[in-house]
């Protein structure tokens, strides 16, 4: 390798650890400001009208902010399912809603009508499997949507009427409220026992929960 060769590789490496260095320091900086919001503001974690999934007692609760357009938390969803079904009695999912994207709160409505006619997750998993037909982020088809949640069982013009109620409207602004103080920008967000992720992933998330788990076991 020729100097002038030599002189290129090094500084190349240089900027490669130190844009690593950076990345880290900056990962750092996000996880310790978010974990800072939850402690300071742990009852927006969680509130009463937030739907659960799993047992009410749970030791373990994950909270995920989760927005129905987004195809992250489409793909992330099955990998919660199997945590959940590692720790039957131990884990709880409590969703929270992050309507991020055009019309993911006109989809957050009809989950919440679902609810009142007690198919939530039947239609849950049906608007999900269909989000890549309904979910174009600029201009989404929310009459797809809405035939996910009719072919899951869901009433449609009951779902039509409960989810014109201004109750709705007062929900989705406190989730808005709650998703900015905690600094939860992007989905999905999660929060283990009101613990952030140390850095967004899978493994992350699987690791963050055994942890809790095990403490719970103490």
């Amino acid at each position: 390798m020729t100097h002038r060769k030599y002189i290129i590789a090094l500084v190349l490496g240089i900027a490669l650890v130190a844009f690593a260095v950076g990345a880290y320091l900056y990962q750092s900086r996000v996880q310790s400001a978010q974990q800072q919001q939850a402690a300071e503001h742990a009852e927006r974690l969680v509130r009463m009208h937030s739907p659960v999934l799993g047992p009410q007692d749970a030791p373990v609760t994950i909270v995920e902010f989760f927005d129905p357009a987004c195809e992250t938390c489409r793909a992330f969803y099955p990998f919660v399912k199997d945590l959940m079904r590692q720790y039957p009695s131990q884990v709880r999912l409590v969703i929270r809603y992050a309507p991020f994207h055009k019309g993911s709160d006109e989809v957050v409505k009809l989950l919440e009508s679902a609810r009142r006619q007690d198919k939530y997750l039947a239609v849950l998993e049906s608007v999900l499997a269909a989000q890549p037909q309904w979910a174009d982020h600029g201009d989404p088809n929310l009459q797809l949507a809405y035939k996910a949640a009719e072919r899951a069982g869901l009433d449609m013009q009951q779902a039509r009427a409960d989810m014109a109620a201004p109750a709705l409207e007062v929900m989705l602004r406190q989730e808005v409220q709650d998703l900015t103080a905690l600094k939860a920008d992007k989905t999905p967000t999660f929060f283990v026992n009101g613990r952030p992720l140390p850095s967004f992933g899978q493994k992350q998330l699987a690791d963050l929960v055994s942890e809790e788990v095990a403490k719970a076991k103490k």
